[in-house]
């Protein structure tokens, strides 16, 4: 008889949450675990073929290579809107701006 296990494949819009859990068999890799999860079912939007995942906040290189343990949660990551060193630098600039106009 096959072993299978329990993990859990999440994703998050800032209005809607969902954390499925999906029985696998043993050898699932996370990229198989987001499809067999039918998450685009409660997101139609979701790209399934230019996806970002990883595990527990860790992002995946090779989604489709990580074979999952049991209890791990796979997390779908969102495109970033803006990129993070150019938002600080933006900050940065505005910190500045205010102490010189003191």
């Amino acid at each position: 008889m096959d072993k299978t296990l329990v993990v859990e494949v999440a994703y998050a819009l800032p209005h809607k949450q969902k954390i499925l859990s999906v029985t696998v068999p043993e050898g699932t890799t996370a990229w198989e675990a987001v499809q067999q999860s039918g998450i685009e079912k409660h997101f139609p939007e979701l790209d399934l073929d230019t996806l970002s995942v990883g595990i527990f906040g860790k992002a995946l290189a090779k989604p489709a290579e990580r074979v999952l343990q049991s209890g791990e949660r796979v997390e779908i990551y969102r495109p970033l809107i803006a990129d993070p060193k150019e938002v600080r630098k933006q900050r940065a600039a505005k910190a500045k701006a205010a102490k010189d106009g003191e």
